[in-house]
């Protein structure tokens, strides 16, 4: 029962050791790229980055409509003025 906190120290070593040991496993290594080759994960990446640019061109386009169309987000009001 002398052990003290040996065991943890040696438990916190063995995680640290095999967190290095998946870093240095690279992207292939990555539980959601697991099957999948390079050019698999270059288009997926892809596809997800086009989405990401037609979802802010959307926005972007709704939003110059809505400055175009003269109306504001927020209108402001000044109650002492009413």
């Amino acid at each position: 029962m002398a052990r003290g906190n040996q065991r943890d120290l040696a438990r916190e070593k063995n995680q640290k050791k095999q967190a290095d040991a998946k870093k240095r496993l690279g992207a292939s290594g990555q539980e959601g790229n697991a099957g999948l080759s390079m050019d698999n994960r270059m288009n997926r990446d892809a596809d997800i980055m086009r989405i990401k640019q037609e979802k802010a061109a959307a926005k972007k386009a709704a939003d110059d409509a809505a400055n175009a169309a003269g109306a504001k987000k927020v209108a402001k009001v000044d109650p002492l003025k009413l």
